[in-house]
Order: C-alpha cells, then sequence, then structure tokens
C-alpha cells in the first residue's frame, strides 16, 4: 500500500527511536532525502504526496539499516566535511566535525606541502590542499580500501594529491612542510563505551591501538623529525584527555612552540609542534 511522505517518515521515526537511535527524527528525515533524491530541506514540501514506490523500497532498506544502527554517512554513502562532501565506506573513518579543528589548525601554519599519516577518506589532505593552491600532498594508510576512497574523492573534487600504503613512515620518503594525522586513539578498555555506530560499523583499526591510545602518538613524534624540513610542523588530532601526554611525546623528540587548540566545545583536540632540530 503506497503511504504519503507524511505516513512513511511518521512510521520510520517511531522504528529509529525502538531501536535507540539518539535523534531519530533527524535521521528519518535525512534518509527519506535520500530515497527521494532531493535535499533535505525540500523534503517537507513532499511529505503529503504519496511515496513512489522506489522511493518507498529505498526508504524502507534505508530505516532498517539506520535500525542496526550502521551510521547514516555510510547509508549515503557521503559526509559533509570543512568545505566539502567526501566519499565514505564502511573502510573508513568517519570525518568528524572535531577533526575540522584539525584542519583550521594547520591552516595557521607556513607550509607548501604536506603528508597526512592515515589519510582514510582524504579528507584532511584534501581540504587542507583545496585551501593552498600549488601545495604538493601526500596521503598514507595502511589500508588499500581506504586508499581507495582516498583517491576517488581527490579525483571527484579535482584535488590533485598521492596517496600510498604506508604504515605510519615505512613507505614515505622525502620531507614535508607539515604532517598531520588522526590516529587511532581510543584505548581499548574505552571501546565498549563507544555508540554502536563507532564500535560495529567503522574500520576498528582506525580507532584503536588495542592499547593505552597512544602507540601511534609515540610512532609519528618519534619518526616525524626525519620527514620534516627544518622548521617543519607537526599537527595531531587527540582524545580530550591526551593533551599533557601527547605534548610531552613531541617535546622530547625535539618539538617545541608546542601549542592545544579546542575544538566547539572547548575540549582539547589538537597538539601542535615545530620541529626544532
Amino acid at each position: 500500500m503506497s503511504q504519503t511522505g507524511h505516513q512513511a517518515l511518521a512510521e520510520a521515526v517511531r522504528r529509529l527511536a525502538a531501536a535507540g537511535v539518539p535523534d531519530a527524527p533527524g535521521d528519518a528525515l535525512a534518509l527519506l532525502g535520500f530515497a527521494l533524491g532531493v535535499p533535505r530541506h525540500s523534503v517537507r514540501g513532499e511529505l503529503s504526496q504519496p511515496l513512489p514506490a522506489p522511493a518507498q523500497t529505498a526508504f524502507a532498506a534505508a530505516i532498517e539499516a539506520r535500525a542496526a544502527r550502521q551510521p547514516v554517512s555510510q547509508i549515503l554513502g557521503w559526509r559533509e566535511f570543512w568545505k566539502h562532501r567526501f566519499r565514505v565506506t564502511a573502510d573508513t573513518l568517519d570525518p568528524r566535525p572535531e577533526t575540522e579543528t584539525l584542519v583550521a589548525a594547520a591552516l595557521e601554519l607556513p607550509w607548501d606541502s604536506v603528508l597526512d599519516l592515515g589519510t582514510g577518506t582524504g579528507a584532511i589532505l584534501l581540504s587542507l590542499l583545496a585551501e593552498r593552491p600549488g601545495a604538493r600532498g601526500l596521503g598514507v594508510d595502511l589500508s588499500e580500501a581506504a586508499l581507495e576512497v582516498a583517491r576517488d574523492n581527490a579525483q571527484t573534487l579535482g584535488i590533485a594529491a598521492d596517496f600510498r600504503r604506508s604504515d605510519w613512515f615505512s613507505g614515505v620518503g622525502g620531507r614535508f612542510g607539515l604532517i598531520v594525522s588522526n590516529p587511532p586513539y581510543i584505548a581499548l578498555d574505552e571501546i565498549a563505551a563507544l555508540s554502536p555506530e563507532v564500535r560495529e560499523w567503522e574500520p576498528r583499526a582506525a580507532l584503536t591501538d588495542e592499547g593505552d591510545g597512544l602507540s601511534a602518538y609515540r610512532a609519528i613524534a618519534a619518526g616525524a623529525g626525519a620527514h620534516l624540513l627544518p622548521g617543519g610542523w607537526l599537527a595531531l588530532e587527540i582524545g580530550p584527555t591526551q593533551g599533557a601526554a601527547v605534548a610531552a611525546l613531541m617535546a622530547a623528540a625535539g618539538f617545541g612552540e608546542i601549542a592545544l587548540r579546542q575544538d566547539l566545545d572547548g575540549r582539547d583536540r589538537v597538539v601542535m609542534g615545530q620541529f626544532l632540530p
């Protein structure tokens, strides 16, 4: 039986709320727009009309996936980040608004070459390169599947960047004016408390080091100096409680001018420092 948009939306909100989805109305509205092939702001104008059969089928499938706590971005296949839309898959970390703090901090610094460690979708690297015409950039990741997503994003956005498989610095040559990274920083004992959207659907290797959450920072701080130009900068996203520990690792590795940047919620989010060999 054909439903109106109003009826389908109300039923979907009930379904998502029963599944424990935090923003059931907002997610249902976004997924209805996806099923209809219209922008979210246009959905309300469609609600009084019967849903076309293809849209009804697509909407039911999307709501079923969301009720299973699959992230909206994976269902849509994209996420808005900084000034662009990036393709997202289950092989990549979902770019989050707080990571824009890292982009903003990096753009305060002088550089014309950048290395992004654990690039994932390429969102950080491509956002930076889009703001610095003529700059060169390399994104590395251990996951070939993630690298394919990053290359696709670069091509779609028309941003020139290189991508390469590497375990941190193992496949990296040359030196850069800036190194950035949003590494896995969730400690093993924090995994259970994550939302199902993160814990069950995002790539585990991009979330945790299976230890204390600091092993990536130890590797990056130790290796960064060999891949930075004189006076080059390192800027790292961190968990809200990791500022002092990561700053200490950077200081011990020869970095000075170390500073913290807070996200829009006022939590420590970025540690940055200049390499002073």
